[in-house]
């Protein structure tokens, strides 16, 4: 059986539905050039971020009190011998360093002069743009309702600069996930990366200061984008980006089942090297001769038949029927084994 692992993403045909994810890999031309050679469809840049460009652009005696005192939480950005214009230049050389689609990605939160960089983005030859929102409200007052209009006007700027495909990232904390999804393709996203996943802090004991520790990625964070590509997939019209959770051949398989136009991989990359992408792509490919279909196309969705009429009861259901399969003597012995 001949197996065709191509897909399309963002209006981008690609080799197979394996994406090299921003990550520390993508911070050097010979980390892209490996991750080409091992098989990956697409590559994410690491990401510029909006405080890099504002550290950039507006000089400290203009800005004191506590502007001056936020940016100070942040990496010494001002040291950086890069800065916002190098990563242009890095867009530039991986656009000349490799072949396959080089999608950058911009880092901001609320609207405001970074979103420009977008445009310059696309002049330097990017193919597309991930937008990756990221913001956490810590005050009362702030409302669910003012925090997605920002993600709505955010998206809506940087639409305005560029004509390259827009894929915007976000996490799963909104009060109606589709009715949000479906703002942000309204507000100009053609595509949506599920999930961004919020650091969690940890706190030492001894100066009872936050620790921040990045934390890799396994299986099991699967099944939050799983369960939600699954439910927008057909209502929510966009091209989906599934990541957090794929370490396996099978992860990639459910994605790609329940509606995914790719899977993004970072941590499982960091921990066994960008090789690890070929051996996947092999892993998925035997699969697929033996289980069927042929090509990702004929795959993609495909779970949706077995949805049910009424989603928000079928999720009511099977939530009661979870709970009530609980039994503390089969998980006692489980955890003892």
């Amino acid at each position: 059986m001949s197996i065709d692992l191509s897909t399309t993403y963002l209006g981008i045909t690609l080799k197979n539905p394996l994406v090299a994810s921003a990550s520390p890999l993508s911070r050097t031309v010979d980390g892209i050039r490996r991750l080409e050679d091992a098989g990956a469809s697409a590559i994410v840049l690491h990401s510029l971020f909006a405080e890099q460009i504002l550290m950039a652009n507006t000089p400290y005696a203009l800005n004191p009190g506590s502007f001056q005192e936020a940016l100070s939480y942040f990496p010494h950005w001002d040291q950086d011998p890069i800065g916002p214009d190098g990563y242009l230049d890095e867009v530039r050389l991986a656009k000349r360093s490799v072949g396959v689609p080089i999608i950058a990605s911009l880092n901001g939160a609320a609207p405001g002069e970074w979103t420009q960089y977008a445009s310059l983005i696309e002049e330097a030859g990017a193919d597309a743009l991930e937008l990756n929102l990221y913001y956490i409200p810590t005050e009362p007052h702030i409302t669910g309702e003012a925090v997605e209009q920002m993600y709505r006007d955010v998206v809506q700027e940087v639409r305005g600069q560029i004509k390259i495909p827009l894929a915007v990232k976000i996490g799963p904390y909104f009060s109606s996930l589709p009715n949000m999804a479906q703002s942000l393709v309204d507000a100009g996203a053609d595509g949506l990366v599920l999930f961004n996943r919020f650091y969690q802090p940890d706190l030492d004991l001894e100066s009872l200061r936050p620790v921040m520790c990045p934390v890799l990625s396994n299986s099991g964070d699967l099944h939050l984008p799983l369960r939600w590509i699954a439910l927008l997939y057909g209502t929510v019209a966009a091209d989906f980006a599934l990541t957090g959770g794929i370490h396996t051949y099978r992860d990639v398989l459910k994605a790609l089942f329940v509606g995914a136009n790719v899977t993004m991989l970072a941590s499982e990359l960091l921990e066994k090297g960008p090789e690890r992408i070929g051996e996947l792509l092999q892993e998925m490919s035997r699969w697929m001769e033996r289980h069927g279909p042929d090509s990702v196309a004929k795959m993609r969705g495909q779970a949706r038949k077995f949805s049910a009429a009424e989603p928000a009861a079928f999720e009511r259901a099977s939530y009661t029927k979870a709970i009530l399969s609980l039994d503390p003597a089969k998980t006692i012995a489980q955890r003892g084994a």
